[in-house]
């Protein structure tokens, strides 16, 4: 190596060193890496985010590798809790420690944050052909949903245009009611998190 790149070398560095900050990851992206991660693991047949999630994403009709991905992330490790579905026959430990050890290496490879805590709850066993019976049966209840609220909908349009003033007052009325008790829920909810959160320990730093 010649002088000129040793120098250049050095001065480069020098700069890395001198220069200031810190790298952070949003949850989202650990607890993405974690769903892409594990769909790798044969036997894992769903990480379940629960009913109201995953009829969220079957009303978008999107696979969201997050759903059900739980994480706390601090300046150094990650704290991971899965709810997951998992196939018949297989043996859970074994299906267990190879999803730390999907997690952990993948978490790794791409961040350099350690795992220290990895929770998987199981809250289902399904044979494939019951899993895929089951994701179908519910597409069809999310589209006869669908279908029936977009059709009530129209119907409610068609008697404003109609002119049924009292209908509409009443369905304003109605309206705002909802959305106070729901902006009311909602604030006692945010409240409830925000003393469970700082009561909380922290399990990662």
């Amino acid at each position: 190596m010649s002088n000129v790149e040793k120098n250049a070398n050095k001065k480069q560095d020098v700069v890395s060193k001198d220069v200031r900050g810190e790298l952070t990851y949003e949850n989202k992206v650990i607890q993405k890496i974690i769903g892409l991660s594990l769909e790798r693991v044969p036997g894992l047949l769903h990480v379940d985010g629960g009913f109201f999630s995953n009829l969220t994403e079957k009303l978008v009709n999107t696979n969201d590798v997050t759903h059900g991905v739980n994480v706390e992330v601090g300046k150094e490790q990650v704290a991971v809790d899965l709810n997951v579905i998992v196939e018949y026959r297989k043996n859970v430990p074994t299906l267990y420690k190879e999803i730390k050890d999907v997690i952990v290496s993948e978490v790794a490879k791409m961040t350099d944050l350690e795992v220290v805590e990895v929770n998987v709850n199981v809250v289902d066993i399904k044979t494939k052909e019951q899993y895929e019976a089951d994701s179908v049966s519910l597409q069809d209840r999310v589209t006869d949903v669908a279908e029936s609220t977009g059709e009530f909908a129209s119907e409610q349009l068609s008697k404003v245009k109609s002119g049924i003033g009292s209908g509409v007052a009443a369905a304003q009325e109605k309206l705002g009611e909802g959305a106070e008790f729901v902006q009311e829920k909602v604030g006692e909810g945010v409240e409830t998190v925000k003393d469970a959160a700082a009561k909380a320990e922290p399990r990662v730093h």
